[in-house]
């Protein structure tokens, strides 16, 4: 569905998956390029999610990167080595 236009310049890990990426460009932008759809389920039903608006306004594409959860992967810009996986639950009251 989704095509990178030229070639990738880095790695990047996806729920322990190496997945090819491009310095700079949103998380979520590399991930569906690599086929990725699934990025989280929904607290109350389990309903499958990923990107909608890609520009910060539906929050269906929060994931955890680095250890830090509740992050927009269409905010989230790539950098070598970047680790991510997929948001598990509901987030913490507060956050």
């Amino acid at each position: 569905m989704f095509r990178r236009s030229g070639p990738s310049d880095c790695e990047i890990t996806w729920n322990g998956a190496t997945i090819p990426a491009r310095q700079g460009e949103s998380l979520a932008a590399a991930l569906l390029a690599a086929g990725v759809t699934h990025f989280r389920d929904t607290a109350v039903s389990g309903s499958p999610r990923g990107p909608f608006c890609m520009m910060g306004a539906c929050f269906d594409c929060l994931v955890e990167v680095g250890g830090v959860a509740n992050l927009q992967a269409c905010l989230v810009p790539v950098t070598p080595g970047l680790e991510a996986r997929m948001q598990i639950g509901a987030r913490a009251a507060g956050n």
